[in-house]
């Protein structure tokens, strides 16, 4: 029997996959510290829940629109420094957000942020990879893990805030200015020099342009992947616009336990993250994305067909962790798709999804109020629904004796 015996990095490869673990955590603690502030601003503002819904979908629109623009600065700048940079001005439109005396202005803040969180996700993805080369095996789950801790991180500085009874000005500086140091101390430990990417090799002509029946097959797998990766932003988006609204006013909590929601959402999520690989491997992604649909679905069908303020905190973290593996799934599937060119499936499915973000707000807002949000939060249930129906699309179990 042989053994494996592991490869001890250098200490600078190894510095580099803590410094990009560093720029994930900073990612997700830096938005989740608003998100609980979210039912006061609504409330000063004197926002309705459609005006609400619009306003908050600034940030995703933000993102959508400066998405593009990431690989550019990426290559004239490289990635550790693009994600730096995007780390300290979403730091600014976070705290500007937080500050934000009017409509407009709250709305304007949330588009910079979100556009410079946009940025930041896509470089620090991409340096990621590069670290990821140097180790010769996949890590980058457990950045997306560690971007779910500092989501909760974030939630639970938020709620602590609010406790000490902080204003929302003192409590976002902090913040901005604890990441932002934290985000340029991992630049020091960065990998040096540009992102190059090795040249792919040509593709089998079959690949290039397969049969017509293929090609109608490949458009409905990313059409399908990018319904599955919708699916998952749509829940996500529910946790961050309206798990605290939800709780705080349909379900009287204060401020500190209706942060609660978004926290078990996060946290869940991180845990169905951590254990994802190994239940992929064991069961096929499609097996657990359609169980995981399913997960999401009862949990919150549940929590909304009987509110109480538990059940409905436990909703959403069944609703966390049934989508956990969506998104890295649908990317991965999109990123094999034969008759695409390499990286097209995975950028159509990272452009596409965020409509999910950018449409969820303002839909949810006029459902709540024309009936109430309670209904609205019903996009939760449905997008597992959703995902139980189009599972098909993803890979199943590999039987014993399939290729590598």
């Amino acid at each position: 029997m042989t053994v494996d015996i592991p490869v001890r990095l250098p200490a600078a490869d190894r510095r580099a996959r803590a410094a990009v673990a560093v720029l994930f955590l900073t990612n997700g603690a830096l938005f989740a510290n608003l998100l609980p502030r979210y039912p006061q601003i609504k409330a000063e503002l004197g926002m309705s829940n459609a005006v609400y819904g619009l306003a908050v979908a600034a940030f995703p629109t933000g993102a959508l629109v400066a998405g593009p623009v990431a690989g550019v600065l990426i290559r004239r700048f490289g990635s550790a420094r693009v994600a730096v940079a995007g780390t300290l001005l979403t730091g600014v439109g976070v705290l500007a957000a937080g500050l934000a005396g009017a409509v407009p202005l709250f709305a304007a803040a949330l588009f910079l942020a979100g556009a410079m969180d946009a940025i930041t996700d896509v470089a620090q993805n991409a340096h990621g990879l590069r670290v990821q080369r140097r180790y010769g095996r996949s890590i980058i789950n457990s950045f997306h893990a560690i971007w779910s801790i500092g989501a909760v991180a974030g939630g639970l500085m938020a709620a602590g805030a609010m406790a000490l009874d902080l204003t929302r000005g003192q409590h976002l500086s902090v913040s901005a200015v604890v990441f932002a140091a934290a985000a340029l101390v991992a630049l020091c430990h960065c990998l040096p020099g540009p992102d190059n990417e090795p040249v792919p090799a040509d593709l089998p002509a079959e690949q290039v342009r397969p049969p017509a029946t293929a090609r109608r097959g490949t458009a409905y797998a990313l059409a399908a992947l990018v319904l599955i990766a919708t699916a998952g932003t749509l829940v996500e988006d529910a946790g961050n616009s309206w798990a605290a609204l939800y709780l705080s006013d349909s379900l009287r909590a204060s401020a500190t336990l209706a942060a609660t929601g978004y926290i078990a959402l996060v946290g869940a999520q991180f845990v169905g993250r951590i254990i994802g690989d190994r239940l992929v491997d064991r069961f096929g992604q499609r097996a657990v994305a359609r169980t995981g649909g399913v997960i999401a679905a009862l949990g919150m069908g549940l929590a909304l067909a009987v509110p109480t303020l538990p059940g409905t905190v436990l909703g959403f973290a069944a609703a966390g962790f049934g989508v956990a593996t969506l998104v890295p799934a649908a990317m991965h599937e999109a990123d094999n798709l034969p008759g695409l060119k390499p990286g097209s499936g995975l950028t159509i499915v990272s452009w596409l999804m965020r409509l999910g973000f950018l449409l969820s707000p303002p839909v949810v807002g006029l459902i709540a109020d024309a009936t109430s949000l309670r209904l609205g939060l019903l996009v939760v249930p449905l997008a597992g629904v959703l995902t139980v129906l189009l599972s098909g699309v993803l890979r199943p179990r590999r039987t014993a004796g399939a290729g590598a």
